[in-house]
């Protein structure tokens, strides 16, 4: 039950998104006077819909996408009049003039100046970017959410376990005939806050882990106990393990390779807790959630190669890899039901999570459809720019304006890259199943 529901929060989470983006678009074409005559969350067959005014708004059987359908987007072809062109062989030719011929056939007697191509470059960007944007500003908004009010889960120097004793086999469980561990045998007790090691404050678990790391065969910690400072002075076991930075990251060596050395043992765990966070840290937080799904965006293809290898192959998925719905729904599913991890996490805590991947879709979303390919909305917003950059050299060197850019003679790459779209969704769905990514 619990899996279904987080299937289903998450899809909702999906087509509330959608539904934003396509508002994103529509709110401001209305505004500067374009006629809209359909407003769609969805592909295929219509499920319902209802007109209001000039536009019908409705629902679709595949909620996987969405579009508004404003009249004129494609400009009639320079000098013709908006005449179809004379018959052409030439199938990409066929395909360009009859898709201009039904954009110009939407524009009825006295809609001649409420066409899409006819706007100012600007108001064309604004509508286009506005979709994205409102992609941003959702992921943006949660993600203040999570951090002020949620928080970002952290590791604490809050004792929540004393080790019994220091294994040498550090699989092996049995202490019989062991020695107790350099924590047990210091006194520290579950509930103790370690708040010093040998002399240096700490205030993170990473930072006491790097303080327990050099301290060598001994180490003196000074521990917050009910209100009280006590210090303990413990004989660390030194094994041979792999060296952290201070910040938590793996040393490496000159070629890169992990830095292995002998580091204390002492036999505590930490908390794990979420730490509500100031509002300064939203920006830095976005911005780090757009560079790194700006880098799965950019390095796609190489990323669907490795799908492939892993869906066909004995080759494991990449943890920070492109999923499809599929992947994210299994995803949304065990994060409910208490699995990859969170399973003693609280109901509340879950939702968090599910929360927080609604975020990550929408950074998604946004980064995406700013690739300057038609049929996304940077094509649109790239065909804009260009016709800005012909506009403005030819007003600086005293030339006729050039007229809108001929959008429509980008449709053959438009159909190849819907074709690509198309099959990088089923290798990611087929993936998917046969090979679902596992968060930790």
């Amino acid at each position: 039950m619990m899996y279904l529901l987080g299937v289903l929060l998450v899809a909702l989470g999906i087509a509330v998104s959608i539904a934003l983006h396509e508002v994103g678009h529509l709110v401001p074409a209305k505004k500067f006077g374009v006629k809209t005559t359909q407003y769609m969350v969805g592909f295929g067959p219509t499920v319902w819909s209802t007109r209001r005014g000039e536009t019908e708004y409705g629902l679709k059987a595949v909620p996987l996408g969405g579009y508004v359908r404003m009249i004129g987007m494609f400009p009639p072809r320079p000098g013709d009049g908006g005449l179809l062109r004379r018959s052409s062989s030439n199938p990409f030719h066929q395909m360009v003039e009859q898709a201009r011929q039904d954009s110009l056939e939407e524009i009825e007697p006295g809609d001649e100046d409420r066409v899409f191509y006819k706007l100012p470059v600007w108001k064309r960007l604004v509508i286009m970017s506005g979709g994205p944007l409102m992609n941003l500003f959702l992921a943006a908004a949660l993600v203040t959410l999570l951090l002020t009010v949620h928080g970002v889960g952290a590791l604490t120097p809050t004792v929540s376990h004393v080790a019994a004793c220091a294994n040498t086999d550090v699989a092996d469980d049995d202490c019989a005939g062991q020695d107790p561990s350099p924590a047990l045998a210091a006194g520290l007790q579950v509930g103790d806050t370690i708040v010093a090691v040998d002399g240096h404050p700490v205030t993170t678990w990473t930072e006491t882990t790097y303080q327990i790391q050099n301290a060598g065969e001994q180490a003196t910690f000074v521990v917050d106990r009910d209100g009280r400072r006590v210090t303990l002075t413990a004989d660390l076991v030194l094994r041979e393990r792999p060296l952290m930075n201070a910040d938590g990251t793996p040393r490496l060596d000159e070629d890169g390779e992990q830095v292995w050395g002998e580091a204390g043992f002492f036999g505590a765990s930490p908390t794990f807790e979420y730490q509500p966070q100031p509002i300064s840290a939203v920006p830095g937080f976005v911005g780090d959630m757009f560079t790194q799904t700006a880098r799965i965006v950019f390095t796609l293809p190489q990323r669907m190669v490795d799908v492939a290898q892993a869906a066909f192959g004995p080759e494991q998925r990449d943890q920070d890899g492109p999923m499809s719905v599929v992947g994210v729904g299994r995803v949304a599913g065990d994060v409910a039901d208490g699995g990859l991890g969170v399973a003693a996490q609280s109901i509340g805590d879950r939702l968090w999570i599910l929360l927080s991947l609604v975020a990550s879709l929408n950074m998604a979303l946004f980064v995406f459809n700013l690739v300057p390919l038609l049929p996304l909305d940077g094509g649109h917003i790239a065909g804009a720019l260009w016709e800005g950059v012909k506009k403005t050299w030819a007003r600086v060197r005293g030339l006729p304006s050039p007229g809108p850019v001929d959008t429509a003679a980008a449709l053959p790459v438009a159909y190849a890259v819907a074709i690509g779209l198309l099959g990088m969704t089923a290798l990611l769905v087929y993936a998917d199943i046969v090979d679902p990514i596992r968060l930790g």
